[in-house]
């Protein structure tokens, strides 16, 4: 196994975006790129199931429900395999080249069953890659810059689905002008062009990410949940209950085109999101190395629970666009934050493991949280009474509840 005994930082170091080790800087390229090619393709996938292929809400709930669950089921397998065989960046790798190699397929499916085939093959390399990536930064870092290092992480692989969505709004914008669903041969076109970015994405992990050498005597991990400990067992659970609130944001997307939304605004309040999301990632993960990682959760939950109370009670489009970049903030202040504190939580040799068990359980519950918006949304059965707006008053309900369970239930550890 090549290693790499300089990767982690100097503890006396004083923070610095410039001073993040090689690994870090390597793994955010490397998922600027991936980005770059997927928010091309998968903004527009729900628009091009709905305008194009006429698939049903709850439809699509369910292709991106079971989509994330796959991918799942893979992570907990992946972070604990990377923790046996120590080694990150190979199973980190072949996870990036899968996602990539999917690409291409876009442009040739034709029904809502081949295009939920890739979309599911596309997240198995999702599944693969995200727990030993992240193990790998949490192994490159010192815990005085963790925060900093999964905060820049975010904005680099933000401010990627950032230039995603622009390239994807340029290309709409000179192909369908005046418009207003999504044309089927625009949305093939991205689909090819999102293919470049994916590969150059896998050529700089390869060539510029290295193994870090174990710094300390570890034993083998067994798979057991127990040895992850109270606290970040607790932590599950209440992410958890957040998660089933939280359903795909493709119901976001759906919800700004009801409230009148084109395809091109679609874009444009993407856009918005994702430069909201990378401006904020970087200070609040600075941040949380300060005042501790609970905090930013708890804020960015709060947060959350008004943004999806507007998007419940919106009435125009701009409003839509609003909240989204609200929606950004949210995002820049949680993510980096939970995946700062996952490395707080638990021993350096069960970090795979923990990472894919945390990502486990929020995409396990992206099955039910998407099919219970689906069907709010859709009206079925004794839901029947409901409409648009009753996914997100969910959702803001159970945020709030996950926020008051991470102030008052989630034991006190040192950030």
């Amino acid at each position: 196994m090549t290693s790499e005994s300089t990767t982690l930082s100097d503890p006396e170091a004083k923070p610095s975006v410039r001073g993040l080790p090689r690994n870090v800087w390597a793994v955010s390229v490397t998922s600027f790129l991936m980005d770059v090619s997927s928010e091309m393709v998968i903004n527009l996938l729900p628009l091009f199931l709905a305008n194009v292929l006429g698939v049903k809400p709850v439809v699509i709930g369910v292709i991106d429900g079971v989509a994330e669950a796959m991918s799942s089921v893979l992570k907990l397998f992946s972070g604990w395999l990377s923790d046996k065989m120590r080694a990150r960046k190979s199973l980190a790798a072949i996870g990036y080249a899968l996602s990539a190699l999917t690409k291409p397929f876009f442009y040739f499916a034709v029904t809502w069953e081949a295009v939920a085939g890739i979309r599911w093959l596309d997240r198995v390399g999702k599944g693969l890659r995200t727990a030993p990536r992240d193990a790998l930064i949490a192994d490159s870092i010192g815990p005085q810059q963790r925060g900093l290092a999964f905060g820049f992480h975010r904005a680099a692989d933000t401010a990627g689905a950032f230039l995603g969505v622009l390239i994807a709004l340029i290309v709409v914008a000179l192909a369908q002008a005046g418009n207003t669903a999504l044309e089927e041969q625009t949305f093939r076109t991205i689909a090819l062009i999102s293919f470049i970015p994916a590969l150059l994405a896998v050529i700089a992990l390869m060539f510029g990410a290295k193994e870090v050498a174990v710094q300390t005597q570890r034993a083998a991990p067994k798979f057991a949940f127990r040895s992850l400990g109270k606290p970040f067992m607790v932590f599950l659970i209440i992410v958890g209950v957040f998660t089933l609130g939280n359903s795909s944001d493709a119901f976001l997307i759906l919800r700004a085109q009801n409230l009148g939304l084109s395809v091109l605004g679609v874009l444009g309040m993407m856009a918005t999101f994702n430069l909201v999301y990378a401006l904020v990632s970087t200070p609040a993960g600075s941040l949380s190395d300060r005042i501790g990682r609970r905090k930013l959760i708890i804020g960015g939950w709060l947060l959350y629970a008004a943004i999806y109370l507007g998007f419940g009670l919106a009435q125009t489009a701009w409003q839509a666009w609003a909240l989204m970049a609200v929606y950004g903030a949210f995002y820049g202040m949680a993510y980096g934050s939970a995946n700062a504190l996952i490395a707080d939580l638990v021993p350096e040799n069960l970090r795979g493991t923990a990472y894919g068990t945390y990502n486990a359980v929020i995409g396990l519950l992206a099955v039910p949280a998407s099919v219970i918006a689906g069907a709010l949304w859709q009206g079925l059965g004794a839901w029947s009474g409901f409409g648009p707006s009753a996914p997100f008053l969910f959702g803001g309900s159970l945020a709030l509840i996950a926020a008051l369970l991470m102030a008052f239930w989630l034991p006190r550890v040192k950030a």
